[in-house]
């Protein structure tokens, strides 16, 4: 005797509710940001100009000087502008640092760009919706717009070192 199998339509319904069940868990954190600079801290003012002085600069994998930067080298050389020191990976800065749920101007934001699930991108909120990262090999520091969907698909968290 033959086990009973559910009909055809009973069995699509069960694969299309998996395969929803399954994308609506693989959405991620949302990105918020405020825009307003006001308020800002000295440590934060100090951290977002020498990010600013670092457009143009050119990417160097590992790299943490003004000769060439890569993303958490960019991150660590503005930073400890104002005196924090930051791990040097963009995962390490991740794991290692206080997170928050909503990034303001001078805060970090974190991004899963690589093969992976894990954290490979860093970048310094601006503000405006905008940061300012090392996007990779070829190419220079740069703004970028948070608007677009390849930053919201990849974005993973936010963390805030500077007071």
């Amino acid at each position: 005797m033959r086990p009973a199998t559910p009909s055809r339509p009973a069995s699509r319904l069960m694969i299309w509710l998996a395969l929803a069940l399954l994308l609506t868990g693989c959405a991620g954190p949302e990105l918020k940001t405020e825009s307003s600079a006001q308020g800002l801290s000295m440590e934060r003012a100090l951290i977002l100009a020498e990010a600013r002085d670092a457009l143009g600069t050119p990417y160097r994998f590992g790299g943490t000087s003004p000769r060439g930067l890569d993303c958490s080298g960019l991150t660590q050389m503005a930073y400890s502008r104002a005196g924090i020191a930051l791990p040097r990976s963009s995962q390490a800065q991740y794991d290692g640092l206080p997170r928050i749920d909503r990034a303001r101007p001078g805060d970090l934001l974190f991004f899963a760009t690589g093969k992976g699930p894990g954290v490979s991108h860093v970048g310094i909120y601006l503000g405006n919706d905008s940061m300012i990262h090392a996007p990779g090999s070829g190419r220079s520091v740069t703004t970028s717009s948070l608007a677009i969907d390849y930053w919201q698909d990849r974005f993973v968290g936010a963390a805030a070192p500077a007071p």
